[in-house]
Order: C-alpha cells, then sequence, then structure tokens
C-alpha cells in the first residue's frame, strides 16, 4: 500500500535536532542579524517608533507571505496575488465612492470577486494540470489589463479616490487599517491582523487534518491521492485563501490611503514568494511553515526601512533581495537534507 512520506512534525528526536531540522531556522538567525546591523548603524531603528515603522510594510506584506507560504507548501504558486490586492482595492473604492454603495457592502463584493478568482485559478490548475505558475501568470496579465482599463474608462486617469466620504468609512478604517497606541507609540493594526492570519495558518498546517493534506499534496501528490487526501480539493482551498490575504491587504491599504492607483500590487508577487522562500519554504513544496514567511516579512520590513534610516540609496535593497534569496534557498536546502538524514 502507497503511503505519504512522512514530514518533518513526525518523529521522536532530541530537542537540538528538532530545533536544528525547522523550516524557519535560517529565516530567525536572518532575523537576528538583520536586526542586530541596523540596530547598531541606528538608534532610530531600535527605538519604539523605528519598531513601529518598520513593522508597518512587514505586516501587509506579512499577511500575503503567509498564505503564499500555505500554497508553496502544497506545491503551487500564485503570481496573480500582487495584482489582486490591488483589484479588490479598486472595487472597494470604485463602488463606494462613484455607485453609492457604503464601505462594507463594497467590501463584501471584493472578497466575492476574490474568493471566484482563487476559484477559478485552483479549478484551472486542478483540472487542467498546467503549471500553477502558467496559469496565475495569465490571471496576472488579465487582471492587469482589467485594472487599467476599467480604471480609465471610469475616471480618465489611473486613480480612484474619495473613500473618506463613503458611509462606513470611518469604523472600517478604526478596524482595518487604524492604529493603536503602545507605550506613547503609534502601532498599525494591520499588525494585529497579520499576527492574526500567521497563528491561525500555524495551527492549521501543525494541529489539523488540513495541514496534513497541504503538506502531502505538496510533498507527493499521487501518494496523498492514493491514501485518500482530496488534493484537488486542497489545492483550491489554498488558492481561495490566497485570494482572501489579498483581499484583506486590498482593503487595508485602499481605506488607509482612501485612494487606489490601478497599477498597484503588480510586482509584489515575487516579494511574497522571496519573504516564503526566506521563511524556509522550497520551491519544490511540501516543507515550510508560516511562521518562517512572516519572519521573512519582518526581515524585509527591517530593511526596507533600515537602509531609509542609516541614508542609503534605496537600490541597496533589491541587492539585498537578491541576496537573502540566494542565501535562504541554500539554507532551505541544507537544513532539508539533514532533516532527511535525521529522519532515517
Amino acid at each position: 500500500m502507497t503511503t505519504v512520506p512522512a514530514d518533518e512534525r513526525i518523529g521522536s528526536v532530541g530537542l537540538a535536532r528538532r530545533l536544528l531540522i525547522r523550516p524557519e531556522l535560517g529565516a530567525v538567525v536572518g532575523l537576528i542579524a538583520v536586526f542586530a546591523f541596523f540596530a547598531a548603524q541606528s538608534p532610530v531603528f531600535r527605538s519604539p517608533a523605528g519598531i513601529a515603522n518598520w513593522l508597518d510594510p512587514a505586516a501587509t506584506l506579512g499577511i500575503m507571505a503567509v498564505a503564499i507560504a500555505l500554497l508553496m507548501i502544497g506545491g503551487e504558486f500564485d503570481l496573480s496575488a500582487g495584482v489582486l490586492t490591488g483589484t479588490t482595492g479598486l472595487i472597494l473604492v470604485t463602488l463606494a465612492t462613484r455607485y453609492g454603495f457604503d464601505v462594507w457592502t463594497a467590501m463584501l463584493v471584493g472578497l466575492v470577486v476574490a474568493l471566484l478568482i482563487g476559484l477559478a485559478n485552483g479549478l484551472v490548475v486542478t483540472r487542467t494540470r498546467l503549471p500553477s505558475f502558467i496559469v496565475t501568470l495569465g490571471t496576472f496579465l488579465m487582471l492587469q489589463g482589467i485594472n487599467l482599463g476599467v480604471t480609465k474608462a471610469l475616471t480618465g486617469t489611473v486613480q480612484v479616490s474619495g473613500l473618506r466620504r463613503a458611509a462606513g468609512y470611518e469604523t472600517a478604517r478604526t478596524i482595518f487599517a487604524g492604529t493603536i497606541d503602545v507605550g506613547g507609540t503609534s502601532f498599525r493594526v494591520a499588525i494585529l491582523w497579520w499576527v492574526l492570519v500567521t497563528a491561525v495558518a500555524t495551527w492549521v498546517l501543525m494541529r489539523s487534518r488540513a495541514g496534513n493534506w497541504i503538506f502531502a499534496v505538496g510533498g507527493n501528490e499521487q501518494a496523498a491521492r492514493a491514501v485518500g487526501v482530496p488534493a484537488a480539493r486542497t489545492k483550491i482551498a489554498l488558492f481561495m485563501t490566497t485570494a482572501v490575504a489579498a483581499w484583506l491587504v486590498g482593503s487595508i491599504l485602499a481605506l488607509r490611503y482612501t485612494s487606489v492607483q490601478a497599477n498597484i500590487g503588480i510586482g509584489q508577487e515575487f516579494i511574497y514568494i522571496i519573504a516564503a522562500v526566506i521563511g524556509g519554504c522550497l520551491l519544490t513544496g511540501g516543507y515550510g511553515s508560516a511562521i518562517g514567511a512572516a519572519i521573512g516579512a519582518v526581515i524585509f520590513g527591517m530593511a526596507d526601512k533600515g537602509i531609509v534610516f542609516l541614508g542609503w540609496d534605496a537600490d541597496w535593497f533589491k541587492f539585498f533581495l537578491g541576496a537573502m534569496l540566494l542565501l535562504a534557498t541554500l539554507a532551505n536546502r541544507l537544513v532539508r537534507r539533514y532533516a532527511e538524514e535525521v529522519k532515517h
């Protein structure tokens, strides 16, 4: 009888070895190193205001990185995730400012659209067996065209604005895009949403049957099907989860800035994937963690703002991205190899 290969959560090894084979180990080391470097160079970076400053971009990036990590563990990619944040934001602002919808109804419509797009991605991938890279690249291009075409047709420009005047705006902004005061320093509410998403995703991966299915279909889909794992349903659910995360981030950004550019989110899909890889996800699937992806997002946030605090040219951030991607990929391979040796 065919069995699903054991994953990294199973096995009675010592504490030290369990820590060494954790997928987020490399991300934790990177987090400590990056924080120590910037904190030593800039007092502002390590101040409460500085921490709030770099946790802000880490939060919205982290929400998406965690969702993308789940999808990558399940063996798939979603290149439409970045532009979908723009699509949902545009739906929210357009319906609320041009068609008289209150903010909450407009957000609900955006959520339904996001779920349908995620469902479509999942169905096409599972029914046609086409690589998700190709399928979601097609979705990316179509959404990019729709965002630009519809926005220009309605406004004559590439931007929709005026959300602040819509009914329900203040309440929605407080919940999704407001701030909370901690010791005299304002932190974005988005940070709490990020923590919640990470906690739920971690519980699903480590404590639920769905988590077993995600690891199984990402590690060996044929073997997973042989033992009764609903592989197609699992992958469709993962694409829809990514779409919900895109809706949440798109709504947060729209409520924060009260306007949306038609090209927002384009290019961010690669940042989400890089954050997940830094957090321990393998490009081949079947391995990774939600916490690691969240840590990867923190590293990005620290580097993004740390470079500014030090007065460096922002172009160095791109160099950092490339270097971290290569180092993380190498570290993940070494950790995975060691994990396999420990199991055997």
